[in-house]
């Protein structure tokens, strides 16, 4: 069985370790970091256990869509396709006109909201644009942020998929089982999503990570010198994003991308909303972030948000989170509650590895230049130390795992660690 699990591991991680991705004038370093990732036992693992989990999704048209998403390598970025200039240009004014960005922002991001929301991907304006980079060479965030290196996406997204699990789990453990009194109790063991008194959309929790940080690769393309594109935020003015009143509802632009993909996609709204759920939970006060990312998603995604279930309107007319399941029974907005789903705050809740991976990155960052001359290379030779040396040092071994050995071993053990890439002649 182990033999039968390590050859689909390989299978699964094979054709996207062998597939030449280099294309001219798209991202200068995206060919180095994607050879560079497939080479990672760490990033090759991490990729093939999201296979993994995306074939466990029960509905068969999210399993199709998110294998396709992840696994191959010729898929088509469905929210660009046919996508010219002039559809752009409406687009982003589309976009303003709402309030979903500012000009005063645009003009601080090299290229203006045109290069930030819509970066350049393969065959553009086809009718099957194509990632600019494999999802395997991603990282998980703009430069010297969370895993922010080759393959770190897949790395942050296999972490985030099982956070959501647990998640589930553990909520089905505490609120989904009754005891002999027939009356609910902790129990023992978590029920399965089957047996659980309590229902959580397992697909969804499954699906949520897996979407969430799949337009990274768009957004976060590699330099040559082994730097990264800087990322656009949006989705908001930044002052009265809150249905007029006070608020800010900017963010990074792999966020409202994805959510645009997976309704271009036709995916189903719990889903949809959960994925949209990632960077902020809509309870407490927050509902007007994730509609106004929806909102964002939909104008270039090209589709009715309302009319395709995404969104309602309140008494008010306001854009409010539609009610699902039967949440419709009683009318929350009226009571100024919010409809929401427990997946939306389970996978909020998953993607929060940040505030430990962020900060190991910028530690290990400066580890990595105290023991670079031990190694021969120059911090000041930009391109050389990225591409030959710290990349190389994080794809291998995560800075989450060299944060932990240095915590408890000091630099000694650090290099250690290092000292394996260079008997393997990787730095």
């Amino acid at each position: 069985m182990i033999k039968q699990r390590t050859a689909l591991i390989a299978m699964l991680a094979m054709p996207l370790a062998t597939q030449a991705f280099a294309q001219e004038g798209v991202g200068a370093g995206n060919a180095t970091a994607a050879k560079l990732a497939s080479a990672s036992p760490l990033v090759r693992s991490a990729h093939a256990q999201l296979l993994l989990h995306a074939r466990t999704i029960g509905d068969e048209r999210v399993r199709r869509e998110t294998l396709d998403a992840l696994g191959n390598p010729q898929t088509c970025v469905r929210h660009r396709a046919g996508v010219k200039a002039e559809t752009k240009t409406r687009i982003l004014q589309q976009l303003l006109d709402a309030g979903l960005y500012t000009e005063a922002d645009a003009a601080k991001f090299p290229g203006g909201a045109l290069a930030g929301i819509f970066p350049p991907v393969g065959r553009d304006g086809s009718a099957c644009p194509e990632l600019p980079q494999p999802f395997l060479s991603a990282p998980g965030s703009t430069f010297g942020g969370h895993h922010s290196y080759p393959g770190g996406l897949s790395v942050h997204e296999h972490l985030n998929e099982l956070n959501d699990l647990h998640l589930a789990s553990a909520y089905r453990q505490n609120y989904g089982h009754s005891g002999f009194s027939g009356l609910p109790e902790v129990a023992l063991l978590a029920p399965s999503a089957k047996r659980s008194e309590v229902f959580i959309d397992q697909d969804v929790i499954v699906a949520a990570p897996l979407w969430h940080d799949w337009a990274k690769p768009i957004v976060m393309q590699w330099n040559a010198d082994g730097s990264e594109f800087p990322e656009f935020n949006f989705g908001g003015n930044g002052t009265t994003d809150s249905w007029g009143a006070a608020g800010d509802s900017r963010t990074g632009a792999h966020h409202i991308l994805g959510v645009a993909e997976t309704m271009k996609r036709d995916l189903p709204p719990e889903l949809v909303i959960a994925q949209a759920s990632a960077h902020s939970t809509p309870t407490s006060g927050n509902e007007y972030k994730v509609v106004n990312w929806l909102r964002a998603a939909a104008i270039i995604a090209g589709i009715d948000p309302v009319a395709e279930g995404y969104l309602e309107r309140d008494a008010k007319n306001q854009l409010r989170l539609p009610a699902l399941r039967a949440l419709g029974e009683v009318d929350l907005t009226a009571a100024g509650q919010t409809n929401f789903l427990v997946e939306f705050p389970l996978h909020n809740i998953s993607d929060s590895d940040f505030s430990c991976s962020g900060p190991s990155v910028s530690a290990v960052q400066t580890l990595l230049q105290n023991l670079a001359a031990h190694y021969g290379y120059d911090p000041a030779d930009v391109a050389t130390y990225n591409n030959r040396y710290r990349n190389v040092a994080l794809s291998y071994s995560s800075a989450e795992r060299l944060l932990m050995v240095y915590s408890h071993g000091g630099l000694a053990a650090v290099r250690a660690e290092l000292d394996k890439l260079r008997a393997r002649k990787l730095l």
